[in-house]
């Protein structure tokens, strides 16, 4: 029977205790449930952070992957400019060479072993040339004597005296297309990469390359004793491997979480790859300079930009300090920082010789040579030129194949003739400014040099500040033409079987539009001159004779012309259009003057020759393309109204501004008020276009002849064209002819000679007074009809 409770004094019921040895039991029951709770919640959290691992590593390993395997760099679109020919006769001086050799990024040294070295000895040039893959053919690296003379090579040969037909210079690198982040890069394969930059890399680097997995416990242990002794960080811990992880897929940032990152990715990049396949992404994602916005990367691109030579031309001490701008690009930058670029080459170097990767010998020689250093990184700025093959691409890739495919595209551009263009223009600008007393930088201007045979823009600037990337007044800046249209209304004529003796009035006209407005041209002088020649009113310019001939032959008829002429805007159908009333860029002149030049075949301004994908070779080659537009009959007269134009119109000025010898055709162009200054014209090989005005459209006190022609003579002046002249077709002859077009004897006082389509010459022989004249051949004129009358 129970114990019933007693109570206390105080009324209060007491209970008995319960027994001692079963309350110690429960307790240490208590203690091994917790126990037993906290070790499988332990191993829950194990699980979960396992499954989280493995599920990170899984990411980790799929992001490794996917960029190694696919498309691992991201490589921009590499421009370069057409490659300069030698050869025998080719019309260039040594001052022109030794220029583009500079820009190109080649040193002038008497030790001609590497590649990129140039010697100059008086009118002789001793260069030793970099190989180079064109789209058509490799280039090798030779050794090549030039001798020049007179302005032109008159002999190229090689250092044993063996004469070369033709070599090409390496192309220079004129920029990027859509480069993205701004990085840049030439991809080496491996074996391409000279074995002691190999094995010095390593040496300095990583030295447990090849016995590691990834990560170096070794290396991490001796970094730590290093910043713990240095109470600094003095050494890193990673591997080349880790290195690699962290430039291609990682930040900068230095956190537990980013290392712990790049220590995993790094043990999964081991366990997929190569030592081989690491070693050569290492050395083509490696950065190592900075050119603006451009990062260098990789020791291929680096070796050019600061060498100016291929990798595997490197000498010891080169290679050396390609290895320790790793440690610090811009610390150790040997243009900015020589002295420290030194102290590090040094450093490496005696690193090397510690190794065994170098003998005594090597060291000694590597460390009693300068930096080396190229004087310029070996590309240009030409943002003009830029900007139309940028626009040219457009038309025919992708910007995401422009970005990261690699590309190279070969342009048209002649590097002599951009940097002629580049000087000439602002120079003329400030030239005449200062002679008409203007106001300094308030002319602006643009100008474009094509090869009329082909079409290639061999250079172009869109502004008196080349250099400068922003509005391309060369293809975007829709100004007057004036004049310049002139040439559609006379061919327009010429076709209708108007000839150059044809009597034009110049009498002033009106012409009614339909809504009732008088067009009412007037010419330059404000004067009339009876009726001139057709082509005395062409090269004198006279706008009532064009006005009057252009209504005759029919507006039909002439817009007929400019459309085949390769103007491809949208033009009003009006007749002020004639006489230039109609805005066009110096693009589109140079397009419609091609097609004169070119001999009536239509060929399209073209900047890119070829493009070409490194692995799939070429893609695309802008071959010559050319339509027949014009009769070769009508193209030869109107060509010969153009070089009348340069001998004693409107441009008569350059037989005393370019040697009289040139065969040289041309147009001015002047609109209202002076606004806009033109000069179209070619020789045989080379044709320019030059706009001189102000952008806000104000009045000048210039001319086509005073203002464009001689920024263009001085253009011409440079490029020394060749001045071979087209054969005159068989179905045209040449007779002598009056002042009235009348065909008189080749005796006569103040005949000239003229071209016509056979069986369109003047039908009546006349006596040298004009009046009919049957007499026999022997019938003379002038002074002689006067002496033997």
């Amino acid at each position: 029977m129970a114990k019933k409770p007693t109570r206390s004094r105080s009324g209060s019921t007491r209970r008995s205790a319960a027994p001692k040895p079963r309350s110690s039991r429960s307790s240490k029951a208590r203690k091994q449930s917790r126990g037993a709770l906290w070790r499988w919640r332990l191993l829950q959290l194990s699980i979960i952070g396992a499954a989280v691992l493995i599920a990170w590593m899984f990411y980790l390993n799929a992001v490794v992957r996917e960029r190694f395997e696919g498309q691992r760099f991201t490589v921009p679109a590499r421009v370069y400019s057409e490659a300069q020919e030698l050869y025998a006769g080719a019309p260039v001086s040594a001052d022109q060479v030794e220029s583009l050799l500079q820009a190109l990024g080649y040193r002038q040294t008497g030790d001609l072993g590497q590649s990129g070295r140039y010697l100059r000895r008086g009118q002789t040039l001793s260069v030793h040339t970099r190989s180079f893959d064109f789209w058509d053919n490799p280039e090798p690296a030779r050794r090549l004597e030039l001798d020049f003379s007179q302005g032109s090579l008159a002999n190229m040969v090689t250092t044993a005296g063996q004469p070369v037909l033709v070599a090409r210079l390496d192309p220079l690198f004129i920029g990027q297309i859509y480069p993205g982040s701004g990085e840049d890069r030439l991809l080496l394969p491996l074996d391409e990469v000279p074995q002691s930059l190999i094995d010095g890399l390593i040496a300095v680097e990583d030295r447990r390359f090849y016995q590691h997995w990834g990560i170096s416990p070794v290396g991490i242990a001796r970094a730590l004793w290093a910043n713990v002794t240095s109470a600094s960080i003095a050494q890193g811990g990673s591997t080349l491997t880790q290195q690699l992880v962290k430039n291609m897929y990682l930040t900068a940032d230095q956190t537990l979480w980013r290392k712990g990152n790049e220590a995993l990715m790094a043990l999964l990049m081991e366990w997929h790859y190569s030592k081989e396949q690491i070693l050569e992404a290492y050395i083509n994602e490696i950065y190592i300079g900075q050119q603006g916005r451009r990062s260098i990367n990789g020791f291929g691109l680096g070796a050019q930009f600061f060498f100016g030579s291929p990798l595997r031309s490197l000498n010891i001490h080169q290679q050396a300090l390609l290895v320790g701008l790793i440690k610090g690009p811009s610390y150790y930058n040997p243009r900015r920082n020589p002295d420290q670029a030194m102290a590090r080459r040094n450093v490496v170097l005696s690193v090397w010789r510690e190794a065994g990767v170098i003998t005594q010998a090597e060291y000694d020689r590597a460390l009693a040579s300068g930096l080396d250093i190229s004087d310029v990184p070996g590309d240009a700025s030409y943002p003009a030129f830029m900007d139309l093959v940028r626009r040219q691409l457009d038309q025919g890739y992708r910007r995401q194949d422009l970005l990261a495919e690699g590309l190279t595209i070969f342009t048209t551009l002649d590097p002599l003739a951009q940097n002629h263009l580049e000087t000439v223009l602002p120079n003329g600008l400030a030239a005449l400014e200062t002679s008409y007393n203007l106001n300094n930088d308030t002319l602006e201007g643009a100008a474009i040099v094509t090869r009329p045979s082909t079409g290639d823009v061999l250079a172009i600037t869109g502004g008196r500040k080349p250099e400068l990337a922003g509005f391309n007044r060369a293809l975007d800046a829709r100004r007057q033409v004036g004049s310049l249209m002139k040439p559609a209304v006379y061919l327009a004529a010429l076709e209708a079987g108007y000839t150059l003796a044809t009597p034009v009035s110049d009498a002033p006209v009106q012409v009614a539009s339909a809504d009732g407005d008088l067009w009412e041209p007037r010419n330059f002088d404000m004067d009339s001159h009876g009726s001139p020649l057709l082509v005395d009113a062409f090269s004198n310019s006279y706008n009532q004779a064009t006005a009057r001939l252009g209504m005759e032959v029919g507006l039909a008829e002439v817009f007929d012309v400019i459309d085949r002429l390769g103007v491809s805007e949208r033009l009003p159908a009006v007749p002020s259009v004639m006489l230039g009333a109609v805005d066009l860029s110096p693009f589109h002149v140079a397009q419609m003057y091609q097609t004169i030049a070119g001999n009536g075949f239509y060929s399209p301004l073209n900047a890119i020759r070829a493009v070409v994908h490194p692995n799939n070779g070429v893609l695309q080659r802008f071959d010559l393309q050319v339509e027949q537009r014009f009769a070769p009959e009508q193209m030869y007269l109107i060509q010969e109204a153009l070089h009348r134009v340069t001998l004693e119109g409107t441009a008569r000025s350059l037989q005393w501004r370019l040697p009289q010898s040139w065969w040289l055709a041309g147009k001015t162009g002047t609109t209202d008020d002076n606004r806009d200054a033109w000069f179209a014209g070619y020789s045989s090989d080379r044709q320019a276009v030059v706009w001189v005005g102000r952008d806000g459209n104000e009045p000048t006190p210039l001319t086509g002849s005073s203002g464009a022609l001689p920024i263009w003579a001085d253009i011409m002046a440079g490029l020394k064209p060749n001045q071979e002249r087209r054969g005159q077709p068989a179905t045209v002859v040449r007779v002598p002819v009056n002042a009235q077009g009348a065909q008189v004897s080749e005796r006569c006082d103040n005949q000239r000679v003229l071209p016509f389509l056979a069986g369109s010459e003047p039908p009546e022989r006349r006596g040298c007074s004009g009046s009919p004249d049957p007499s026999s051949e022997d019938e003379g004129g002038g002074w002689w009809q006067r002496l033997f009358n």
